[in-house]
C-alpha cells in the first residue's frame, strides 16, 4: 500500500466519525438519531478491521470506491444504510438447473457497488 493511499484510506476513516458525530436523522427522533450515529460507526469500525491486511491494490481501490459512495448516498438520502436494491423478479427454476445458476450470476453482477459489503457481511 502505498502511502498517498493510506492517506486517504485514514481520511475517508476520519470522515465517517465526523459524519457520524454530526448526524442528525430526518425524522428529528432523539432515540433514532442515536441509534443511527452507533450504527456508522459499528460498520465503519467492523468494516475496516476487516478490510486492514488487504494487499491487492484492485480490491483496496474498490473498498475505497464503495466507502465514498456510501458516504455520498448516506449524505443524499439521509440514511445511514445501503439503499434497498429490486432486483426484478424472475421465474422460479430448479436449484440445480442451469437457469437458476446463471440467474445467480446476474443478480450477483447486478449488484451496486455501495451494497456489496452488506450483503457480504449478512
Amino acid at each position: 500500500m502505498t502511502m498517498a493511499t493510506r492517506q486517504e484510506i485514514l481520511g475517508l476513516y476520519r470522515k465517517i466519525f465526523r459524519l457520524a458525530r454530526r448526524w442528525h436523522e430526518a425524522s428529528g427522533q432523539t432515540e433514532d438519531t442515536i441509534r443511527e450515529k452507533q450504527y456508522i460507526i459499528n460498520k465503519a469500525r467492523m468494516l475496516f478491521q476487516k478490510n486492514k491486511n488487504l494487499t491487492d491494490s484492485e480490491l483496496i481501490k474498490q473498498c475505497i470506491d464503495e466507502c465514498t459512495v456510501r458516504i455520498e448516498i448516506g449524505l443524499l438520502y439521509q440514511i445511514p444504510y445501503p439503499r434497498p436494491i429490486h432486483l426484478p423478479p424472475t421465474a422460479l427454476s430448479p436449484l440445480q438447473s442451469c437457469e437458476f445458476q446463471n440467474q445467480e450470476k446476474l443478480r450477483k453482477l447486478s449488484r451496486p457497488l455501495y451494497f456489496k459489503s452488506h450483503v457480504e457481511i449478512l
